[in-house]
Formats: structure tokens, sequence, C-alpha cells
């Protein structure tokens, strides 16, 4: 019955021992922590201790004659005790204090005057999120796809990925972060909302709200559409985790667009990916961008994620797949072959090439859907292993003799 551990900060003890008797009455959690004041810093002993007690909920008590100190201790939390959902407690009369506890990182903010039962009605909600979420996180898996250098065809790749994973292996988002949206124009879609519209209400957003910024496309992809002005998108580490935890929440794969990215945000979507997919062609140019690239991401945590995506391959005398890890330094995953005379028209008519069953560049597609459906995640990263000539499908997709290099794709 008591499942839910709780934490719970006051600067008054006697809303502690109230809070304390309206959460225990409830039967669905125990409190394993009060504290009276608020936590200083991240080093604070008592952000230790609401590690060390794996508090699930830490209720934050919100002054209603000087909230700022509790706006500060939400923050400091949800920022330090990564585990713990945040809920404050008050008043209901000043809506900017509810919007500034939301923001600074509370999941719910109840009435500090309400019965048992609203405490009861907002365990419940946390206990059927946290199933769900539990359950999606063993499959979820986040794959950004960015390229090398531009015009390598990241938006191709990710566009005709997601579709070959929604199609064979479960529910798919694409999530549009390039600079400026062509996956829209890809899929030929119109969309009414994106993703400025989700990070400018991540401080109310539900799996109901995050429905209504989607756009449904052919096959059941969803895509959260890129920005059609250019637009720079700056959101907090925090904010972007917060958007992804919605995100795999509802989906098994989330599909990542950071075309021609080079900066924080690229890094930051790395770093909460289980796999970097970085496209590129087997010329000298693009090979060097690929290294450098991963030099990039070296300075964050996602450099052992970075597989590269050779695409529009052709055979060259004397350019092994060692040659490839070796010059990039990144684990090759993937050959893509070219097939500009369909991929062209396919892109103008927004219809993706996926979706053409005798496509030879789609069967690869499905292939590489199948090789990431299959990978075993570990520790937020994901073990990819490249095997030419394996796939589902009748003819071999990874090691395929190509027509030559075309300029574009």
């Amino acid at each position: 019955m008591y499942s839910i551990a709780v934490g719970i900060f006051s600067e008054n003890p006697e809303r502690l021992l109230v809070l304390q008797q309206r959460i225990e009455s409830t039967q669905l959690a125990r409190v394993v922590f009060a504290h009276s004041g608020f936590p200083a810093g991240p080093t604070d002993p008592a952000i230790r201790r609401i590690q060390d007690l794996h508090a699930d909920i830490v209720l934050v008590d919100v002054d209603p004659q000087g909230p700022r100190l509790a706006m500060q201790a939400i923050e400091l939390i949800h920022s330090n005790a990564n585990n713990a959902s945040v809920f404050a407690v008050g008043t209901m009369s000043d809506p900017s204090v509810i919007v500034a506890a939301m923001r600074a990182g509370a999941r719910e903010y109840l009435e500090r005057d309400a019965g048992s039962e609203s405490f009861t009605d907002a365990l419940k909600r946390y206990s059927i999120a946290s199933s769900k979420l539990r359950s999606a996180s063993n499959r979820a898996r986040i794959l950004m796809v960015s390229n090398a250098k531009g015009g390598a065809g990241a938006t191709t790749v990710a566009v005709n990925t997601a579709i070959a994973l929604e199609n064979s292996h479960g529910r798919a988002v694409l999530l549009d972060l390039a600079l400026l949206g062509h996956t829209a124009l890809h899929l030929n879609v119109r969309p009414a909302f994106g993703i400025a519209d989700a990070l400018q209400n991540l401080h109310r957003m539900d799996a109901s709200l995050l429905q209504s910024f989607l756009t449904p496309c052919k096959g059941g992809l969803q895509l959260l559409a890129g920005p059609q002005q250019p637009l720079q998108l700056a959101p907090s580490v925090g904010e972007l985790a917060r958007l992804f935890d919605l995100l795999v929440s509802n989906f098994q794969y989330v599909i990542v667009d950071c075309s021609n990215r080079t900066d924080n945000l690229f890094r930051m979507v790395a770093d909460l990916s289980n796999a970097v997919l970085l496209v590129a062609q087997a010329d000298v140019v693009s090979l060097w961008s690929a290294a450098r690239v991963h030099s990039f991401l070296e300075q964050g945590t996602g450099r052992d994620r970075v597989h590269l995506i050779v695409n529009r391959f052709k055979k060259i005398p004397g350019l092994s797949d060692d040659d490839l890890h070796r010059v990039t330094n990144c684990k090759l995953l993937w050959k893509l072959p070219n097939s500009f005379h369909s991929v062209a028209p396919a892109i103008d008519k927004g219809n993706p090439i996926a979706f053409n069953e005798n496509s030879e560049l789609a069967r690869s597609f499905r292939g590489l859907a199948g090789v990431l459906a299959q990978g075993a995640s570990s520790e937020n990263s994901m073990d990819l292993t490249f095997a030419p000539g394996k796939s589902s499908d009748k003819k071999p997709v990874g090691n395929l003799l190509i027509s030559p290099l075309r300029a574009e794709q």
C-alpha cells in the first residue's frame, strides 16, 4: 500500500506535521523525510538525504506571504534530485505563483488547505504516470540524426528511418530541431503548431496538450514540426529533458532531426539520446567533417553514442569499412545506396521513399530501422552492430554495389 516515498519541506514546523498527516492518511505513501526550512544549495545535506532515501515525491510548502524561498527550493530540488518529482503546496489565489512554481519544476500544484482527497488524487496520478513511464522507458529510444556537413541528407535519413520504425517496430515521433524545419515538406503536411509552441508551454504540458501540438502524417508517424522561419531555440537542459520525458512516455521511438546544428542545443540532444546517427558521404570533406563533429561531441557525454551512416554510398577501391572508422573515429552503422532519381521526386512530392515497397533504398531504411530496434540499450546509450547483408528482407541491404555518387539526393 505505502509504495510512494515522500519528503516534505516547510518553513513552518506546524505545517510539516499537517502535511505529514495528510500524506499518510492517503494510505498510498509514507513520509521518509520532513525538514523545517529549505535547502540552501546543491550541496545542502537535505538534498543528499532526499537522494539517499530515494524519495519519489518532494512536497514544498509555499508560504502565501513570501513564496520566493519556496520557488528557489523547488528549482534546486528539481535540478539536483533528478529522480524525485516536486509537488508544490500553496494557495490558489495568485496565478503568478502557480506559474512560477510550475516553471521552477513543480509537477503538481496542490491547494494548501485541501483535504486528503486532493493528495490522494495527486498520488494516484503520479503512480499511473510513473507506471506508464517505466513501461515506455524499457523500450523507448531517442535517436538523434545530424549531418557531418551540409547537404549530406540527414533530414531524408531522419524522415525515412522514422517511417520505417513506425511501420514495423512501434509508435514513433519525429522531432524537428533543425535550424529551419524541412521535415514537414518531406512529409507533405502543414503543421499548425510545432517545437516552439511545445517549449513555450512546458510548464503546463501533459499528454493531451502534447498531442495537440503534434501533426499526424501518412502511415501513423507523428511530427513535432520545426520552425518555418529562422528561429533561435535556446531551451535549458531541464526544459529539453522535460520534453523528452513526455515524448518517451507516449512513444517507443523519438527521432530527432538536428540537421546542420553544432551548437549547445546539438550537444544537449546528443547527451540525452541513446544513439547519435551522423550522416556523411564517402568523400574527403564529409569524412573530415564527421571526425570534427565527433570531436565536438567528445566534450559532452554523447561521444560513445555516435554511429556513422554513410549516405549515397559508392564502392571506392581501397576504402574499407575499417578505413571509414579510422578516418572519422565513428562506429560505422549503415551504408545507404545512392538513389537520386527516386529520392529527389519523392522529396518534391512529399511522398517519402520509405513507402515504396519495391525500392532498394526503402529496403535499406527498413534494415537500418531493424538494427536500431534490436540494439541493446545500456546507461542511456545503445550497443548497435553493423551486420552487412543481415536484414529481414530477401535482398541484402547493408553491403550493396552502388551507382556513382551524386551531388544531390
